[in-house]
């Protein structure tokens, strides 16, 4: 038999187990602790207040004990447990059950048919009377599922009513000739114009999608193999005009990209089939129109609130490829008739595009319209002056238009500082550098003033001229771009003055090598021109680094006197190690003396300390420098 103290200390941990669960029961409830109750004082007694040094000071509550035991999780209850399992067997028997039926019933009817038909049972009209009043049926017995919120599958028997529509067409034209070709169209048109309804009437962008596959294909199951150009593009342009409308009424930016694909492969389908040089006029118009539609759709196109990125790049997009398509559309029929015609044609769709981008700019901050647009149509008409430029002109005139219009472009760019338009003039720049450099080959009968020249001298005016605006910004990539632009402008001024010197004495072999029937005097005479040619280098680079330092000391500029100071060093290099080898003793010592004359006043200069370079590391003592 326990004692009393055992059985006390059951009964205390009992209730600190029943203590601390309760605790976590209030705690996990919230429920607030009770008021502490005060012992009621007797009426008319006096209460002697208690001494503070007697009172024992409060004690704070300890913390509850941990419970022995974790707590468990609560478990479902056995209602919501059944209505899990009823609402799973109810999605079953409703819904899967109910698309597995309609499947199963299809392919039986299909079977059916197929039978029917191989055992001639049901003739070639019945066979389309069946397909008409099956995809009439399909189409109607869909909307008691959109009705019940069934959208998804009431479009998929959509899409299955409308195809069946428009196959049955098809096999009672083109099968069994049972109707013409007019009347078959008329009717497709039909099934296209009531999918367009109800897209808009449902609000459905899937059946809009339909209603445009269905538009662009009834051509080709239509098709009889005749040239019939104007009924063909005409339809086409009527649905393009359509989709416009819809992408103004709804923000279905999806459609454009349709309407276009299919209007470009028609358009190309046809043309491989049945152009030719007499249909010039009549076929660019059509594809002048198609271009206006898809020029005009993005600046009027509806965007939705929070559309995906990428769905929001649509109007772009095929504002980008619309450009170039009908460029290359045009190019192909123009070049033919006269290719010159073709550079005032880019032109022309420059100034368009530039109208445009106006138009964009004016009304960005309209539904539909970014400033990435402006920025694109921008760009477009760009790279339309750069492309007339080698269409229209030749050869050199190719180079000087590239760096007119990169000189314009800068010039228009740092007015309104876009440095949008700054870049493309480093684009054009750039082409223009490239093709100077490794494409242009001159022949020049004068010496210095000739088209080469000018063509340099374009060249680095356009390079001073980026070198100027560039000095006048702050930023980091300012000044890469201007110190890029002098280097550049430096090492064309010096190719472009040494290439004078090659012609010059070309010229002069050229002249001479005629009056000598012996080949050793002729090779003297070559060989004091090439003498005098290789001396006349390594003076016009010497005088080219002397007019550099010169220029860095006036303009106080460190980058200029570096650049002076590598092409003295290249001049060094070249006198020490070819000159002395190969010039003749009166050109080596010139060469020499000359050098040594121009290091020693480069040298005077720097040891004079005239643009105060010891300043910071040194002092100045008689005509020397005194390090610190």
């Amino acid at each position: 038999m326990d004692s009393p103290q055992s059985e006390l200390e059951a009964l205390r941990r009992t209730l600190a187990e029943l203590t601390t669960r309760v605790y976590r029961i209030e705690q996990r409830l919230q429920v607030p602790p009770p008021p502490a109750l005060e012992a009621p004082a007797s009426p008319g007694k006096f209460q002697a207040q208690p001494d503070p040094s007697t009172v024992p000071p409060p004690v704070s509550p300890s913390p509850p004990p941990t419970a022995p035991y974790p707590l468990i999780p609560p478990r479902p209850s056995i209602a919501s447990t059944l209505k899990s399992q009823r609402d799973l067997e109810s999605r079953i028997g409703s819904h899967w059950l109910n698309r597995i039926g309609i499947a199963a019933m299809l392919i039986g009817v299909s079977y059916f048919l197929k039978f029917a038909f191989e055992n001639n049972w049901i003739g070639p009209a019945g066979r389309i009377s069946i397909g008409l009043m099956a995809g009439i049926a399909v189409v109607v017995w869909s909307e008691q599922f959109r009705r019940k919120n069934y959208k998804a599958f009431s479009y998929s028997l959509k899409a299955v009513g409308i195809g069946t529509l428009y196959l049955s067409l098809w096999a009672a034209f083109h099968l069994y000739s049972l109707m013409p070709s007019g009347i078959a169209f008329a009717m497709m048109l039909v099934v296209t114009a009531a999918t367009s309804v109800m897209a808009l009437t449902q609000d459905a962008q899937i059946l809009a999608a339909f209603a445009l596959t269905g538009g662009f294909t009834t051509p080709i199951l239509l098709k009889t193999g005749q040239n019939r150009e104007v009924a063909l593009f005409t339809y086409v342009a009527i649905l393009d005009v359509a989709t416009l409308v819809l992408v103004t009424i709804k923000p279905w930016r999806r459609l454009l990209v349709m309407s276009y694909a299919g209007t470009l492969i028609l358009y190309l389908v046809w043309y491989w089939t049945f152009y030719n040089r007499s249909q010039f006029t009549l076929t660019l118009s059509y594809a002048t129109l198609f271009f206006a539609i898809f020029a005009i759709a993005p600046l009027i196109t509806l965007q939705p609130d929070g559309e995906h990125p990428i769905l929001a790049a649509i109007p772009a997009v095929v504002a980008f490829v619309n450009a170039g398509v009908y460029f290359l559309e045009a190019y192909a029929m123009i070049a033919e008739v006269n290719k010159v015609n073709m550079a005032w044609f880019a032109l022309g769709l420059a100034a368009v595009y530039i109208f445009l981008s106006r138009q964009v700019h004016a009304r960005r901050l309209a539904a539909g319209t970014t400033e990435i647009l402006y920025f694109l149509h921008l760009a477009i008409a760009i790279g339309f002056i750069t492309v007339a430029i080698p269409i229209r002109l030749d050869a050199h005139w190719i180079t000087i238009g590239w760096f007119i219009e990169a000189g314009v472009l800068l010039w228009i760019g740092n007015r309104i500082n876009s440095d949008f338009l700054n870049a493309f003039a480093l684009s054009a720049l750039v082409l223009g550098v490239t093709r100077l450099l490794f494409i242009d080959n001159f022949h020049s009968e004068q010496l210095i003033f000739n088209l080469r020249m000018a063509t340099y001298a374009v060249a680095v005016a356009v390079l001073g001229g980026v070198a100027w605006f560039a000095a006048k910004r702050t930023d980091d990539t300012g000044r890469v771009v201007g110190a890029l632009a002098i280097v550049s402008l430096n090492v064309l001024a010096l190719r472009a003055l040494s290439l004078e010197v090659s012609d010059h004495y070309l010229r002069q072999m050229a002249a001479v090598g005629a009056p000598f029937n012996q080949w050793r005097g002729a090779y003297l005479v070559y060989h004091n021109l090439a003498i005098a040619r290789d001396f006349t280098y390594s003076a016009l680079w010497m005088a080219y680094g002397a007019m550099l330092m010169i220029i860095g000391f006036l303009r106080r500029s460190a980058f200029v006197r570096w650049q002076a100071l590598i092409f003295i060093a290249v001049t060094i290099v070249k006198v020490f190690v070819y000159d002395v080898s190969q010039l003749d003793r009166a050109y080596r010592i010139v060469s020499f003396i000359v050098l040594g004359a121009l290091l020693l006043a480069i040298s005077f200069a720097y040891q004079r300390d005239w643009l105060k370079l010891s300043s910071k590391s040194g002092t100045q003592s008689g005509g020397g420098v005194t390090p610190a």
